[in-house]
């Protein structure tokens, strides 16, 4: 893997990084291009042949795949060798996640059991725990779950009604209650379940589901992902082994949501895979359907839509592999502390999350409108990802909550905004201007969020206020990843050869920062303050005084690239 700085979560909003200190796509090894041709292999190969019975609920089929892509190592990517996994990097998990995602159902069956499934046990299990399960979990002998939500706690997971006490004879839990929406739950071996002890102390258990009292609920009918299981868990005086308690009593949380940080960025790779498939099947449908004696893709309107598929996609690809690189280096530098290192990139996994999925939404969204009528007819695989991809949104934590979490972040670790020398270093000059924009962001960002904290001192936030820094913090990610990703490659290979990567920077940045300056105007209405109204028009003044790129002729541009390759090009 390519060396890069370390780095710490969440200071991107402040510290200057250079190109050379991001991990992009092109930094991928022999090996890692190894592993993503080899997945795709199966998941086209394997998956994509036996996707009909697995969308009619055929559960064996997808536990002989899993199986399958145990015995080719991709179940033990996140697990060490001396369980039987493979251990890889953080990016050759991205890979996968990515890469199955072509698999659709069966790429959720997959992230249950490689992600929540098993992850708490690779994390917080004691040693005889992780002999226990790890080796069967790696070849796919044993299928985990996460049992989490409740039917009346899903964001509020604390919340869980659940209940755990102690047997008189202090050998077992006795487990009650019910859990709801669980993920590969028709054919799982063992849950990971989140009960009170005494009402009080959020705990997690491992229960096998051969446990007297364990049962499941019918299948629920669900919108997308049809061939993915997902039933309630039923628990009736269960009793789970002392031995079975995962982490500490009273320490469920420090599991449920550090898991949930490393789920997010899984679901963001995962939302990566299905966007560029969507932009794929769209591409050859417009050159192959004829409109008034020309292809779809000889319209300009087509184009627009091809290119700003293409543009999102860049950038959403350029975020998740800068991420994969800082997680993968905080892994080999951080502390002993799993949950400290994992808890240190909860803003950049939840950017991700947010930013990915709604990308994902929107490119199937222009998928079916460049299909027209065909794209709303079931045997079109865009209909199906357009179902699929809704839930992406609510996975993991609902992006709304996603978003208090980043902003919350923010303001709670308060960072010194950026200094002018921020700006300097190592630039293409074809991007200056934007560097220059992203600076400018970075500054507003922080006198948006003085003019808040001076508002609301000692007092909640509006979410609405939370929602804004939120989203101008994952547009300063997104359009730093792509600036950076940009200029790595020019540096090396020139900007002749990169002209695709400055021309989705030029585009992105300029576009997105006339939003974020007009969205900063609003706050500072609301906010009924002048100095913070007064920075955001200076703001507008520079930008119009600044070089504008012809952003129309560089999406055709794009678009003729992406439409010459019939797929997303870099």
């Amino acid at each position: 893997m390519a060396r890069i700085k370390e780095y710490k979560g969440g200071r991107f909003i402040h510290e200057h990084v250079a190109a050379k200190d991001v991990f992009t796509p092109e930094d991928f090894t022999p090996e890692h291009r190894m592993l993503a041709d080899m997945t795709e292999k199966f998941i086209m190969k394997e998956v994509m042949p036996a996707l009909e019975n697995i969308e009619a609920q055929q559960f064996d089929e997808a536990v002989r795949l899993l199986k399958k892509a145990g015995e080719l190592g991709l179940l033990g990517a996140d697990i060490p060798e001396r369980y039987g996994g493979q251990h890889l990097d953080k990016i050759s998990s991205c890979i996968i996640s990515e890469k199955v995602a072509l698999g659709r159902s069966f790429a959720v069956t997959f992230s249950g059991q490689v992600g929540i499934g098993s992850l708490p046990i690779v994390f917080f299990g004691t040693e005889e725990q992780k002999e226990a399960y790890l080796p069967h979990v790696v070849t796919g002998d044993k299928i985990g779950a996460y049992a989490l939500t409740e039917p009346t706690s899903g964001t509020d997971a604390l919340a869980a009604k659940t209940s755990a006490r102690l047997s008189e004879c202090g050998r077992y839990y006795i487990l009650n209650g019910e859990k709801q929406w669980i993920t590969n739950s028709a054919f799982a071996d063992f849950f990971i379940v989140f009960a009170k002890v005494d009402g009080q102390q959020f705990t997690a258990f491992i229960v096998d589901k051969d446990y007297e009292g364990v049962s499941v609920g019918p299948e629920e009918k669900k919108m997308g992902l049809k061939g993915s299981s997902t039933r309630s868990l039923i628990l009736d005086d269960v009793k789970v082994p002392v031995s079975n308690v995962l982490g500490e009593i009273g320490k469920g949380h420090v599991i449920a949501f550090n898991i949930l940080n490393i789920g997010r960025h899984k679901l963001a790779a995962a939302a990566l895979g299905m966007a560029k498939r969507a932009l794929e099947l769209s591409v050859k449908y417009a050159k192959e359907r004829k409109q008034f004696g020309r292809s779809l893709a000889e319209f300009g309107l087509i184009q627009t839509k091809i290119a700003d598929m293409a543009i999102k996609t860049y950038v959403n690809e350029s975020m998740i592999y800068r991420t994969a690189g800082a997680l993968e280096q905080g892994w080999r530098t951080g502390n002993d502390c799993i949950a400290q290192t994992i808890a240190d990139y909860a803003v950049e996994c939840s950017i991700n999350k947010v930013f990915s999925t709604e990308v994902l939404d929107f490119v199937v969204d222009e998928a079916v409108q460049i299909h027209g009528g065909y794209g709303y007819m079931a045997e079109y695989e865009v209909e199906t990802l357009y179902r699929d991809a809704r839930i992406y949104r609510i996975f993991e934590g609902t992006n709304e909550i996603n978003r208090i979490v980043i902003a919350s972040t923010l303001l709670r670790n308060r960072f010194s905004p950026p200094k002018e020398e921020c700006i300097q270093g190592e630039q293409v000059v074809e991007l200056t201007d934007k560097a220059k924009q992203l600076h400018d962001m970075k500054s507003l960002f922080w006198a948006m969020a003085d003019a808040i904290q001076k508002r609301y001192a000692g007092h909640e936030v509006a979410q609405e206020l939370l929602a804004y820094l939120a989203d101008m913090a994952i547009q300063i990610y997104a359009m730093e990843s792509a600036l950076l990703r940009a200029e790595k490659a020019i540096a090396k290979n020139g900007v002749n050869m990169e002209e695709q990567k400055k021309n989705y920077v030029q585009v992105y940045i300029q576009e997105t920062v006339q939003q974020l300056l007009g969205r900063s105007l609003n706050v500072a209405l609301y906010l009924q303050d002048e100095r913070l109204a007064k920075r955001v028009s200076q703001g507008i003044e520079a930008v119009m005084q600044e070089p504008l790129a012809d952003v129309i002729t560089l999406k055709r541009r794009i678009a003729e690239k992406v439409i010459q390759h019939e797929t997303y090009v870099k």
